[in-house]
């Protein structure tokens, strides 16, 4: 899209076609990474390390990333990822999927498993299972399905004498009181 004419000063500026700098301020460009739905999105880009996937864009397989994503589009299939997964409004997601942090504002049909977090952001939609360390439901979410949040608690074992008692009061229980 953009050529380099011999003989002509480079610009360390990144120009547009129609000559004006694209250049966002650090005050919004941080706005508008912590709130991905407060911009219109474009085809896929980056802003600030976040990859994007716009509402034009069509996944069908196995998608992985790594760092931060937010979809606006379709996917179908698999989503494999230890970074954080946004999924924007207009998104309509059906896979199982892998990551460390998902945050939903759009519908999700599948299971979701996360290293960390799920949020169910206010009109969110899941219809799937959910295994998570932690779980955020907001009001006006909806979720069908089964969840497991949070590490099993670990059961202590009963030291070997305590267990050998437990035994030999049980069988002592089961013989018949005369023989």
């Amino acid at each position: 899209m953009f050529k380099k004419v011999i003989g002509q000063e480079s610009n360390d500026s990144i120009r547009s076609p129609f000559g004006q700098a694209d250049a966002i301020s650090s005050e919004k460009a941080n706005y508008e990474f912590q709130n991905p739905i407060a911009r219109p999105l474009t085809s896929s880009s980056t802003t600030q390390g976040r990859n994007i996937l716009a509402s034009d864009v069509e996944i069908q397989g196995i998608l992985k990333f790594q760092g931060d994503l937010l979809v606006d589009g379709k996917i179908d299939g698999e989503i494999h990822s230890s970074g954080v997964l946004t999924v924007g409004e207009n998104s309509k997601i059906r896979a199982q999927i892998h990551t460390g942090v998902i945050v939903i504002y759009g519908k999700v049909h599948g299971n979701i498993t996360a290293t960390e977090r799920v949020e169910l952001k206010a009109h969110a939609e899941v219809i799937g299972d959910i295994t998570a360390s932690s779980l955020v439901v907001e009001a006006d979410s909806i979720f069908i399905g089964k969840s497991h949040v949070g590490a099993p608690a670990k059961v202590a074992p009963l030291p070997k004498e305590d267990q050998s008692i437990q035994a030999s009061l049980v069988s002592d229980e089961l013989l018949p009181d005369s023989i």
